[in-house]
C-alpha cells in the first residue's frame, strides 16, 4: 500500500499545499489565493481554504483523492499561535489518515533546519521566532499585529506611516521618504485617515467571502498586509540614503537585535531567517551577527512535510 505525505502552508494571504511519497518527492502541488489565517472569521476562512487545495493537489499528482485515506498531513498554519485555535482546526472533517496541526513558525524552522535543530525568525509582514536547541523548543513573540510582530514588515510600515503623517503635520523633520508617502495619499491628512479606518483593499477582500450582493455591515480597517505594502518604498529610499529610512532601519534592526539576542541567550548556533523582510535584510543582518546566520535549506512547505514524516513515519 502507498504511503503519501501532505504539507500545508498556511498564510495570510495565500494557502499552499503539497503531496509527497514517502521519500518526500513532490508528487503534485496547489496553490490559492485566498487567507488561511486561522484567527480569520473563527478558522473558516482557512478551511474553505484548504478544502479548495486537496481535490487540486490530487489532480495535478495524478492521483486518485480516494488515496487521502493514505495520506498523513501536517498543516502549518498562520494564526496558530493559540492551542486553542489549532485543536479546533485539527478536529473539523478533513480526510486524511492522520493531521497535526501547527504554528507556521514550526514548519519555517522544520524546513529551514531539516528538522534538525537550529533557530528560525520569520520577518515578513508578521513576525515570529522558533528554536529546537538540544530537543528543546523555545518559541517567542508571534503575537500578532495588535499587540507583538515587532519585527515585521507590517509594524515598520505603521511607523512609516505614522511618522509620515507627523512630518506632514510639521512635527518632525520631512524627508523625501515622508513626502512620498503623503503623496500616496494626495498630501491629504484626511485621506490617510479614511484609508486606516476603512480600507478599500481589505473592504474587498471582505465582501468576497460573503454571499453574492451582501456587503461589510461595518468599515474594514487597514490590515497588516496593507501596511506591510509600503516596505517596498522603504527600501527605494534607503537605498538613496534618504535620512528617515536610515532612522527607520535602525528602528527594524534594533527590534531584529531582541530576538537575536533571547536565542543566542539560549544557546542557539544557527538561526536562519524567512520571510521577504527577512530575506531582503539577510546582507545586514550577516554583517551584524556574523556565521551565526544561516541558509534556510528548504522552505517552510517542505518542513510541513518534514515534519508529517517524523510524526506518522510509523503509522
Amino acid at each position: 500500500m502507498a504511503k503519501y505525505y501532505l504539507g500545508v502552508d498556511g498564510g495570510g494571504t495565500k494557502c499552499r499545499m503539497r503531496l509527497a511519497d514517502a521519500d518526500l518527492n513532490t508528487l503534485g502541488e496547489a496553490v490559492t489565493g485566498k487567507p488561511s489565517n486561522l484567527q480569520v472569521r473563527d478558522g473558516n476562512a482557512a478551511y474553505e481554504a484548504v478544502n479548495e487545495l486537496i481535490g487540486q493537489v490530487y489532480a495535478n499528482a495524478g492521483i486518485d483523492i480516494a488515496e487521502a485515506k493514505n495520506t498523513h498531513a501536517c498543516f502549518g498554519m498562520a494564526g496558530a499561535r493559540l492551542a486553542a485555535s489549532r485543536a479546533s482546526f485539527e478536529k473539523r472533517d478533513f480526510p486524511f489518515a492522520s493531521l497535526h496541526v501547527y504554528d507556521d513558525i514550526d514548519i519555517a524552522r522544520a524546513g529551514a533546519h531539516a528538522g534538525e535543530d537550529g533557530a528560525v525568525l520569520i520577518v515578513g509582514t508578521g513576525s515570529a521566532g522558533l528554536a529546537l536547541i538540544e530537543g528543546r523548543r523555545y518559541q517567542i513573540g508571534g503575537w500578532g499585529f495588535h499587540i507583538g510582530d515587532t519585527m515585521a514588515g507590517a509594524i515598520l510600515g505603521r511607523e512609516l506611516i505614522r511618522q509620515s503623517l507627523l512630518a506632514h503635520e510639521g512635527l518632525i523633520q520631512s524627508t523625501p521618504l515622508t513626502e512620498a508617502v503623503m503623496a500616496r495619499f494626495d498630501n491629504d491628512a484626511n485621506n490617510l485617515m479614511a484609508w486606516s479606518f476603512n480600507n478599500p483593499a481589505a473592504r474587498k477582500a471582505v465582501e468576497q467571502s460573503l454571499k453574492p450582493g451582501e456587503t461589510p455591515s461595518h468599515n474594514v480597517p487597514a490590515r497588516p498586509t496593507d501596511y506591510g505594502e509600503f516596505v517596498p518604498l522603504f527600501f527605494e529610499y534607503y537605498e538613496k540614503g534618504d535620512p528617515f529610512a536610515l532612522e527607520l532601519m535602525q528602528f527594524e534592526l534594533n527590534a531584529i537585535d531582541q530576538y537575536v539576542s533571547w536565542f543566542t541567550e539560549h544557546g542557539a548556533k544557527a538561526l536562519a531567517f524567512v520571510g521577504g523582510l527577512g530575506t531582503r535584510l539577510l546582507p545586514l543582518l550577516r554583517e551584524r551577527y556574523g556565521p551565526l546566520i544561516v541558509e534556510a535549506k528548504s522552505e517552510p512547505l517542505h518542513g510541513a512535510l518534514i515534519l508529517a514524516r517524523q510524526l506518522f513515519g510509523d503509522a
